[in-house]
């Protein structure tokens, strides 16, 4: 292989894993009817003047599976973060008992599972489109080296067609994804 393709290819690669990763990453931040420590990673506190991540000002665990506990390192910013819990979308109400913050996690109801069914399928064409859009790019790239006669013909074609299998795997990484995470949520 053309060294100029290997390096579009490995890049294209890289950027594909990244956005399955992406993908991974809003997949974990849906809220199911578990406890997950990662429902809370979108969460920022006030923390004097700064906006400061949740789990930079705290420890964060799931000792039940309905309950997350959050211990601040600092027992004065305790405040703030139930502040920020209750302004948050999760719709999850703090217990704060001067030392440490209690989430329970309801129950969701079956409208609220189709929806978040929806949000997850949503979110899984995204991250499909981001790797198709990469596989574009990528192929763009390849055209204009063969346009400049740095790759050949048939060069290029092996490169699209090896592109393609690449590309087709991380969709059925997403899918994948996809599948476990809409059993997941559809689970009473």
């Amino acid at each position: 292989m053309n060294e100029m393709v290997e390096e579009f290819f490995n890049d294209g690669r890289e950027r594909m894993d990244k956005a399955v990763t992406a993908t991974r990453n809003e997949f974990n931040s849906i809220r199911t009817g578990r406890a997950s420590t990662s429902l809370l990673d979108r969460i920022s506190v006030d923390y004097y003047g700064a906006r400061t991540p949740l789990k930079q000002l705290a420890n964060i665990s799931a000792p039940e599976p309905r309950l997350l506990v959050i211990t601040p390192y600092d027992k004065s910013a305790i405040k703030e973060i139930e502040h920020s819990i209750m302004e948050s979308e999760l719709g999850l109400n703090p217990s704060n008992d001067g030392a440490l913050i209690r989430l329970s996690i309801p129950e969701l109801t079956e409208e609220r599972r189709r929806e978040l069914v929806k949000v997850v399928k949503g979110l899984s064409e995204n991250g499909r489109v981001a790797v198709r859009n990469i596989r574009r790019d990528v192929i763009h790239e390849l055209k204009k080296l063969q346009k400049d006669g740095d790759i050949s013909e048939d060069e290029l074609r092996w490169a699209e067609e090896e592109l393609q299998k690449v590309t087709d795997g991380h969709t059925e990484q997403i899918d994948e994804m996809l599948k476990h995470k809409e059993a997941e949520i559809l689970e009473v």
